[in-house]
């Protein structure tokens, strides 16, 4: 499977046992929020969001650095 670098943003800052279970991720904390990075294929992308989702914790926003939509262009429009 094609591996890719994500960023993925959690509303709040992680206590010591949310950050074990991202222990495979750089773990990065803003002021109100929290980004997760690093390389991941389908599979392990879909077990980080059942992890956050596990958690309770809020999705912001899941990215791809130096993707088109990151570079200014327009995303593919979902649903």
């Amino acid at each position: 499977m094609t591996t890719v670098r994500y960023e993925i943003r959690v509303v709040g800052l992680l206590g010591t046992a949310a950050r074990t279970a991202f222990s495979g991720l750089t773990v990065e904390e803003e002021p109100a929020t929290t980004v997760l990075s690093g390389t991941l294929d389908q599979a392990g992308l879909h077990e980080v969001l059942d992890q956050i989702r596990a958690l309770g914790l809020e999705l912001v926003d899941v990215s791809q650095p130096g993707s088109p939509e990151t570079a200014g262009e327009t995303p593919f429009p979902y649903g």
